[in-house]
């Protein structure tokens, strides 16, 4: 089902690339619009993770490079029964993380320094049991080919402006299809983004639930990342935009979660949607069994977040403003 998404998907991205290309150029434009996207989703499916990666500045780390870090993924990727991804950290002040691949056998995993090192052991296994999810439900795929197509779409509505507006050239539609290619692609291209993330989120969040043991961790784990992803400056997103449906929550400063074009449902909602699921007991039968052991500033770890056969916490999440969960669990040395 999702190798169909993904199919309707590349051939409505070809299609609004082509007729972007016709706006700009005529029939002439068109054809090479066509070209170019083909060779783009080609391109993507072999390589458009990589090219995230290098968007973001992401490093590969190891066991011993990361032990920690490193650790809580190997764990929860033994209790979901997967397949050990690439793991990368990136160095931003910005609490973030996000998932990227074409399949579980190459995927990868990424998380900024800030999100290890604001939030929790326990949380960060939340964040990173959701990360795992989108790769256990292979949206990764769908997520990373959606990045690459939306940023060359936007790319060519801006230079609809320049090649547009030459007297010379064959557009058909004159100024008014330089406008529609300014304006409607980069807009289509981010609706697009809009309704594959709004769904394909609580999905995650679920069964990243699930995997981690607890849905409490990782609802107060959106709970810090939401208020600090207002705060804190993230330019690589910034100058990658058509990344921002990939990450856990929206890396953009000067979004709202509850706008109309937000690549993120609304962070409440998923949180209390966590906080249903703790209520009725699920998410505990698949806890992690084995703990990754290493230091943790500096004291010596040997479980995992709470085995599968303990109550999870029914605490709600406190809101914004208001004392936070976890605030003393340890954290790690990530630098």
């Amino acid at each position: 089902m999702n190798m169909i998404r993904t199919a309707m998907l590349l051939a409505a991205m070809t299609a609004l690339f082509m007729g972007i290309g016709y706006m700009i150029g005529g029939s002439g434009g068109m054809l090479i619009a066509f070209l170019i996207a083909a060779g783009m989703n080609l391109f993507s499916y072999w390589n458009a993770d990589k090219m995230v990666l290098r968007m973001h500045h992401a490093v590969e780390v190891d066991e011993r490079s990361a032990p920690e870090y490193y650790g809580i993924v190997q764990g929860l990727v033994r209790n979901a029964g997967m397949p050990m991804p690439k793991v990368y950290l990136i160095k931003n002040p910005q609490p973030n993380a996000f998932a990227t691949g074409r399949n579980p056998q190459n995927a990868a995993v990424a998380a900024t320094t800030g999100l290890l090192e604001r939030l929790s052991y326990e949380e960060v296994a939340g964040v990173m049991a959701h990360e795992l999810a989108h790769v256990q439900n292979r949206d990764t795929l769908t997520m990373t080919i959606t990045a690459t197509l939306a940023g060359a779409i936007s790319m060519l509505g801006n230079f609809a402006f320049f090649f547009g507006g030459n007297r010379d050239n064959n557009n058909p539609l004159g100024i008014v299809g330089v406008l529609a290619a300014m304006i409607v692609a980069p807009l289509a291209a981010m609706m697009v983004q809009m309704a594959i993330s709004r769904t394909r989120e609580y999905s995650a969040d679920r069964l990243g639930a699930q995997i981690c043991g607890n849905p409490i961790w990782l609802a107060s784990a959106l709970d810090k990342i939401s208020t600090a992803a207002k705060r804190v400056h993230n330019p690589d997103a910034e100058r990658n935009p058509a990344t921002a449906h990939m990450f856990i929550i929206n890396p953009l400063s000067g979004e709202r979660m509850d706008n109309l074009f937000s690549t993120h449902p609304n962070t409440e909602n998923r949180i209390a949607a966590l906080e249903e699921m703790a209520q009725n007991g699920m998410g505990r039968s698949t806890a992690p069994q084995a703990a990754p052991e290493g230091p943790w500033n500096g004291a010596a770890r040997t479980k995992m977040p709470r085995a599968a056969s303990q109550e999870p916490s029914r605490t709600s999440v406190p809101r914004a403003g208001r004392e936070r969960r976890n605030d003393d669990g340890p954290k790690g040395p990530w630098s």
